[in-house]
């Protein structure tokens, strides 16, 4: 199975145009976001990022319905932002 988390756009990465700074459940990590080129993202966006790729952007309602979701799996979530924690870019 695959797994989308929400991320709110915190801004571009200044290292590359394709790369923008998001936030995953207090997590910050670069990823790229050349596939939603026509979009008009800004901070404060939210975006649904999978494998270090920002997939769609969704609505902020969508986004705490998504992360509602993944908090009720308890401690494999847990898990998964323990181990995301790795590659905070703060």
């Amino acid at each position: 199975m695959c797994l989308g988390i929400p991320g709110e756009l915190v801004g571009p990465a200044e290292e590359h145009a394709d790369l923008a700074v998001v936030d995953i459940s207090g997590v910050r990590r670069r990823i790229n976001v050349a596939l939603l080129a026509g979009e008009d993202l800004k901070p404060g966006d939210w975006v649904l990022v999978h494998v270090g790729f920002a997939l769609s952007k969704i609505s902020e309602s969508e986004a705490k319905a998504v992360l509602d979701m993944l908090l009720g799996t308890g401690q494999a979530y847990d898990d998964e932002i323990d181990a995301l924690k790795g590659s905070d870019i703060t």
